[in-house]
C-alpha cells in the first residue's frame, strides 16, 4: 500500500513540475536572455556610435548651385551663357556665395573653379600629379587631330612623349639662343611697318596696335617654325596680306572656342548635333590653318626623305630629323608634327598680342606710365640703338607693365582644366576624380586680399623687391595672377614668351611717341562680350623718336 502511493506522489509530482514549474522556468529563462540580448545589443550600438564619432568626417564638395539629375545644372548654365557669359555667372554665383572654390556639375562633371591663390596652389603645386591630365573636348580633339599634342592630350604616353620632345628639343635654353636671329628679323620687321604707317600723315600715323601685336607674334612663331614671314607674296611696308590675315583670325577663332564650356563637352550625345555652333567654327578654323602648314610640313617632310636636307634650319626641320633611338626610324608621324604645330602658333600668339594691346591702352591713359617707361629705356638702351633681348634683364618697368596687363586682363577668364586623376581632398573639400579644376585668372588678379586697388593699372606694385637686387619676371610662381601657369601642365615656352612680350612692348615704347587720337578724349578699356579683348581694336598716333639712322633696315628683311 505504502509503495503504491509513492508511485502515485511521484507522478502527481511529475505532472505537477510539467504543468506548472517547467513552463515557469522556461519562461525565466527567456526572460534572462532577453535582457541579455537587449544590453548585449545596447552595447554593441553604444560601440559602433563611439567608433563613428571618433572617425574623420567624410569631406563634402565645395558649395555650388543645386544640380538637377542627370542634366546638373545645365539648365542655369545655358540660360546665363546667353544672357552674358559662362564666367561671369560662375564669377557672379561665388561672389554671392562669398566662397573662393566651388562646385558645379554640369552633366554628369564636376567643374571647379577657384579664386585664391592659396587654394590653387594646393590643385598646381601640393598635388600637381593628381591634376595633371585634360579633358576630351569636342575642340581639342579636332584641333590636335585626336590629342597628339602637349598642351590638349590627357595624362598618359603620347602627353609624355610630346612633352619631352617639346621641352628637350623645341624650347631648350640652346634651342633659344639658336634661334635669336630669327627673333630679332621679326622685331626689326615690327619697328620698320610701324615707322612705315607714320609717314601716312604729316602729325604721325594712325597705327592698329592690334593689328601690329597679333601679326607680329604670328610673324615670329612662323619664322621660327617654317623660316618665313609670309604665307603668301607679302606686303612690301612689312605688313600682312590676305593670307596673313585670314591666319590671324582663324587662330582667334580657335582661341575663343576652346575650352569654351561647349554643352556637348558635358553630354557627349549631343555631340555632332553641334546645338551651338561651336562644331563648324572649330572645324572651319582648323582647315584654313592646315590649308596653310600643311603643305609645308608635307613637303618638308619629302625633302628630308630625298635627302635634300641634312641640317636643321628652323623647328619644323627639328620635329621631321627626330628619330627614334632604338631603330632610327623618325620618331613623330606627319599627323603628330601637324598637329603640334597647330598647338604652338595658338599657344604663341594670343596672350603676347592680348597682353600688349591691353598694356598700351592702360598706359596711353596713365601719360605718366609711358614716360616712365621712356625713361628707362632711354637709360638702359639710349637713344643711338634699339632695345635687343639683352637689356630684358634691366627692362624691369617694362616688365612690371606687362605683369600689370597680365593681373588685369588677361587673355582667358580661367586656366585650361585640369581633370584629377583620382580621389581626393583639398581645402577640406572632396574632390571626386575625374573633375576639371579650372583656376579663375580673373579671380587671382583682381582679389582683394592680395592685391590692394585691385582695379587700378598700377605697374610700381610689381616693383617691389628690384630695391634688393631682384629681377622682375613674368613668371608668377605663387599664384597672385596667372600669366604661363605652372606645375606639370605649365606652359614649357615661358621665356619665349617672355621675350617676345617685353621686346614687343620695349621696341614700340622706345622707337615711337604714342598719343591717343585727337578726337578721342581716353581709350575706352571695355571688353568684348563674352571675350577678354578690347570691344574695340586699340587706335593710337604714333611718331618717331630716335635719330634716322636708328631705323635703317636692310633690303633682305623686307619680304620674307
Amino acid at each position: 500500500m505504502g509503495i503504491f502511493l509513492g508511485l502515485h506522489f511521484q507522478i502527481a509530482m511529475e505532472i505537477c513540475y510539467s504543468m506548472f514549474i517547467a513552463p515557469f522556468t522556461t519562461m525565466l529563462s527567456f526572460s534572462t536572455l532577453l535582457v541579455f540580448i537587449t544590453f548585449a545589443l545596447s552595447h554593441l550600438f553604444k560601440l559602433q556610435w563611439q567608433r563613428n564619432a571618433q572617425k574623420p568626417k567624410q569631406p563634402s564638395l565645395p558649395p555650388g548651385p543645386k544640380p538637377w539629375p542627370i542634366v546638373g545644372s545645365l539648365p542655369e548654365f545655358i540660360i546665363n551663357k546667353k544672357k552674358t557669359s559662362a564666367s561671369h555667372w560662375i564669377h557672379s554665383f561665388m561672389k554671392e556665395m562669398n566662397t573662393e572654390i566651388a562646385c558645379i556639375r554640369l552633366g554628369n562633371v564636376h567643374v571647379i573653379p577657384v579664386t585664391s591663390p592659396e587654394i590653387s596652389l594646393q590643385f598646381l603645386r601640393k598635388q600637381d600629379a593628381s591634376f595633371s591630365s585634360r579633358p576630351l573636348t569636342m575642340a581639342t580633339d579636332v584641333l590636335s587631330k585626336g590629342h597628339l599634342t602637349t598642351i590638349f592630350s590627357p595624362l598618359g604616353d603620347q602627353w609624355r612623349k610630346m612633352k619631352r620632345v617639346m621641352v628637350s628639343e623645341m624650347l631648350s635654353p640652346e634651342r633659344h639662343r639658336w634661334l635669336h636671329e630669327k627673333r630679332v628679323e621679326e622685331a626689326d620687321n615690327l619697328v620698320r611697318y610701324v615707322l612705315n604707317q607714320c609717314k601716312n600723315g604729316d602729325e604721325g600715323g594712325l597705327v592698329d596696335l592690334r593689328l601690329v601685336a597679333q601679326h607680329y607674334c604670328c610673324n615670329v612663331t612662323r619664322k621660327l617654325i617654317f623660316n618665313k614671314r609670309y604665307l603668301g607674296e607679302g606686303i612690301a611696308d612689312g605688313g600682312p596680306g590676305f593670307e596673313e590675315e585670314e591666319y590671324v583670325h582663324a587662330i582667334f577663332a580657335l582661341v575663343l572656342h576652346l575650352y569654351s564650356f561647349c554643352i556637348s563637352d558635358y553630354l557627349p550625345f549631343l555631340r555632332g548635333l553641334d546645338l551651338e555652333g561651336h562644331e563648324k567654327i572649330v572645324e572651319d578654323a582648323t582647315s584654313v590653318l592646315e590649308k596653310y602648314n600643311n603643305p609645308i610640313i608635307e613637303d618638308r617632310i619629302q625633302q628630308w626623305r630625298d635627302g635634300k636636307k641634312h641640317e636643321p634650319q628652323d623647328l619644323l626641320d627639328v620635329f621631321v630629323s627626330l628619330t627614334d633611338d632604338d631603330n632610327g626610324t623618325p620618331l613623330l608621324s606627319a599627323d603628330e608634327i601637324k598637329a603640334q604645330v597647330n598647338e604652338i602658333m595658338i599657344a604663341a600668339v594670343d596672350n603676347p598680342s592680348n597682353n600688349l594691346e591691353w598694356a598700351l591702352a592702360e598706359m596711353l591713359n596713365k601719360p605718366e606710365t609711358l614716360q616712365k617707361a621712356r625713361d628707362e629705356l632711354d637709360n638702359v638702351v639710349g637713344k643711338d640703338r634699339l632695345v635687343q633681348e639683352s637689356d630684358i634683364p634691366q627692362l624691369n618697368y617694362i616688365k612690371a607693365c606687362a605683369r600689370e596687363a597680365f593681373r588685369l586682363h588677361p587673355v582667358a577668364p580661367f586656366s585650361p582644366p585640369h581633370v584629377s586623376v583620382t580621389d581626393t581632398t583639398v581645402g577640406d573639400y572632396f574632390i571626386p576624380k575625374g573633375s576639371h579644376v579650372i583656376v579663375s585668372r580673373v579671380g587671382l588678379g583682381r582679389n582683394p586680399k592680395v592685391w590692394n586697388e585691385p582695379g587700378e593699372f598700377k605697374p610700381e606694385r610689381h616693383l617691389q623687391d628690384c630695391n634688393k637686387g631682384e629681377e622682375v619676371v613674368l613668371e608668377e610662381p605663387d599664384l597672385r595672377l596667372f600669366t604661363f601657369g605652372r606645375g606639370r601642365r605649365g606652359c614649357p615656352g615661358v621665356v619665349l614668351g617672355s621675350s617676345m612680350i617685353t621686346m614687343m612692348l620695349g621696341r614700340l615704347l622706345q622707337g615711337f611717341d604714342w598719343s591717343i587720337p585727337i578726337n578721342q578724349g581716353t581709350i575706352d578699356l571695355c571688353p568684348g562680350r563674352g571675350v577678354p579683348f578690347l570691344a574695340k581694336p586699340l587706335l593710337a598716333v604714333a611718331k618717331p623718336r630716335l635719330p634716322p639712322h636708328v631705323y635703317s633696315f636692310s633690303a633682305e628683311s623686307e619680304i620674307q
